[in-house]
Formats: structure tokens, sequence, C-alpha cells
């Protein structure tokens, strides 16, 4: 029998592509499936970035780029940083990575292994725990709470760091809950860790400019006192409706201060994907130079569809849910349905066709919550909202164990 490293027997899944598979399944059979369940925008690509792509391949662009990425990329995402946070980065700090997951991926390899700490929220995204497991370090969850708005809590988040914490990872605007950290936490959180400078910060900003209800996204950017220990993800997939692209980028810090962060990523993109595809880059460029009207239209889109969205399910029975701030998700609690979370979300699919998230593959502490991600049509979040609330009704003295 083959013998394979234990550390892959460590490895979590994201299962939104479980569900994604399963829900296609269902659709191949002829079910009429609407899947609330992935988290990728329904809008497709702008027009002027795929001609960018096409113009870039025809123009020959076929070749190996740098592995940190194309300069005109990294000035193109400097600028956009400068634009959304007023902070100026160099581009020999900007990484063009292929998803965000990688950046991920390379941040906790470098901090995580056995006998290290690194936090993380939760309920939150899966594979930040995935690879803190992956890496023999230990997964300390941050407690992501909806008496806060699914903000984190600075005080709450401090009191877990001990002399073994080398990482924290923070997400704001939050996959799964849609909450947004206002400013003043984050301000209490910076300043608490002046007194641990040598934990280092993952900060997942990927939905940075999605918020809604005049809420700002704040970047840990704009707090020079953790600039030399600070790890910004982004990329292209959500504010441009390029999930299939799998463009990402991030900001390192640099130099001996910060343990030459920057060129360690770069050692490592050389030896695991060597670089970011060509055309993608161009296409890159196109996106954040380019106009911006579809990225308007796709938020005012979700902006509606997100008040239906949490209008529906609050007259679910058993449900009730906070109005999201952020992203595209909503974080409902369903604990007085009756139901387990990932039971019932396997009902809603099975029975009725609506493919959703179980709140408990975000963490241990998303029992009692569903993930509904509004990146579909408002035709389709109101037939999945009917299609629940009737099977909900049904099994209204449902023990929740079945």
């Amino acid at each position: 029998m083959l013998q394979t490293v234990a550390a892959f027997d460590r490895l979590g899944e994201e299962n939104a592509f479980a569900v994604l598979a399963r829900a296609t399944a269902l659709a191949a059979q002829g079910k009429d499936v609407i899947n609330l369940g992935i988290g990728q925008p329904d809008f497709k690509t702008p027009g002027h970035i795929v001609e960018a792509a096409i113009k870039a391949l025809r123009d020959g662009h076929h070749g190996y780029t740098p592995a940190t990425g194309l300069l005109a990329t990294r000035e193109a995402v400097a600028r956009r940083t400068l634009t959304t946070t007023g902070v100026e980065v160099s581009p020999e700090t900007v990484m063009i990575m292929p998803g965000g997951k990688p950046t991920m991926y390379a941040a906790i390899v470098m901090f995580g292994e056995p006998g290290a700490e690194i936090m993380y929220p939760d309920p939150g995204f899966p594979i930040y725990r995935s690879m803190i497991e992956f890496t023999g370090a230990t997964p300390v969850p941050v407690p992501i709470r909806e008496e806060n708005g699914f903000a984190f809590s600075a005080d709450e988040t401090l009191a877990l760091i001990t002399d073994r914490t080398r990482l924290i990872i923070l997400n704001s605007p939050a996959n799964p809950t849609g909450g947004v950290t206002p400013r003043s936490e984050i301000d209490k959180l910076v300043k608490g860790l002046e007194e641990h400078p040598d934990v280092a910060i993952l900060s997942d900003e990927i939905y940075d400019v999605m918020t809604y209800d005049g809420e700002r996204h704040t970047s840990l950017l704009q707090y020079p006192e953790v600039r030399d220990r600070l790890i910004v993800l982004n990329g292209w997939s959500k504010t441009w409706a390029m999930t299939g692209w799998r463009m990402g980028w991030s900001i390192w810090p640099n130099g001996e201060k910060s343990a030459n962060l920057y060129d360690k990523v770069r050692k490592l993109a050389v030896n695991c994907w060597s670089c970011v595809n060509a055309p993608s880059q161009f296409a890159g460029i196109a996106a954040i130079d380019g106009p911006q009207d579809d990225v308007e239209t796709m938020m005012k889109a979700f902006d509606r569809r997100r008040k239906v969205v949490v209008e529906g399910l609050n007259d679910l029975p058993g449900v009730s849910c906070i109005t999201p701030k952020g992203a595209f998700y909503a974080f409902p609690n369903v604990s007085a349905t009756g139901w387990k979370a990932k039971k019932l979300a396997s009902a809603l699919l099975d029975e009725t066709g609506v493919a959703l998230i179980g709140g408990p593959d975000f963490g241990i502490l998303g029992e009692g919550y569903i993930r509904l991600s509004y990146a579909n049509s408002e035709e389709n979040i109101l037939r999945a909202l009917e299609r629940m609330k009737a099977f909900l009704e049904r099994t209204r003295n449902h023990s929740g164990e079945a």
C-alpha cells in the first residue's frame, strides 16, 4: 500500500464546491436547481477585460512572465491601492498570484509549523483552518459573533494571543457572514498588537469594495505601524466577476526587518507555479484601469438582492437574519427551525432544489446558521425563498436529528 505524507490527511476542503457538484448532478438529472451556495458573481466579466486578454494573445504574449507578475500589472495594482486606500505601495511589494488561495497558502506555510499557533476567524473561509492544520500548527479560532454584527472583537482577538502565536488572519468584509468590522475596532486591534511585535497579520480584503449602507472598508494598509508584518490578500475574482480567470494579488512587506517575506514568496512561486499566465495579466490591467460602470451596476444589483434576501429570510418560520454590510452573503440564524444546519442545507437541496451551505462548513461556531449567496438573479432568489418557506412550514415540527 502506498504511504503518503501525513500532512495530506489533515487537508480539509471547501464544501461549496461539493455542493456545487451535487447541485450540478441534480440539474443534469432534470431537477430544477437554484444555486445560492457558490460565492461567484452571476455577471459575466466585462467585455473590455475579455478583449484585453484576446488582444494580448493576438499580440503574441504567449510566454512566461516574471514570478512576481508583469511590472505593468503590479503597477496597476499599486495605482488601484492608492485609489482605494490612500496608501502608496511600491510595485516591488506586489505579487501577482493565480487566485486568492495561493496567498493564503504562502502566508500560512511561512508561519505554520508544529508548536506554532495561527489565529483565524470562525465562522470563516474554510481554507484558513485547512491550511493551518496542514502545516502542523495549532488553529486558534477567533469567534465571529452575530451580536457583534459579525465583526471581530479586538479585545477577544487580543486575548487569544500567546507566546506561540505566529500569524493572525483577518477578513473584512467577511465570508461567510457579510460582516464588516468598523474602523474603531481595527484601531483597537492595531493598538493592542503593539505589545506583540512578532505576530504577523494576513488581511483578506478580497471583498474590499463590496460594502453597503454607507459602510467603508478599512484596509490594514492604512496602519503604518504594522506595515512591516502585514500581508494583504486581494484580487480580481469578485469585483470584476473574474472567478475563473484565477487572478489574485497580494501586498507583502519587503526588506530585512520583515524577514524578506516578499523574496520568500517569490521563491515559492518559482517552485510551485512559476508565474501567472500573460493574457490574464493584461486583462487584469484593463480591469483596474478601464471603466468601472459594470462594477457599479453589479453592486447596485447586489444591494437590491440583499434587501430582498433579508426581508425574505426573516419571513421564514424559525429563521432570523441580520442585514449583512458587505460581500454578497447572508448568514441567517436557523437554530429555531429544529434542524441542524448542515442537515437543513442538504434537505433543502435534495427536496426543494435550493443549494445552500451549512454553517459548520465555515467553522465550529457556524452551527445554527446557513450561508446564502445572493450572487444570483432576484427572480431565482425569490423562487428559492418560496421553496424554503414551503419546506420549513411543512417540517415545522422536525426534530433536527434526522
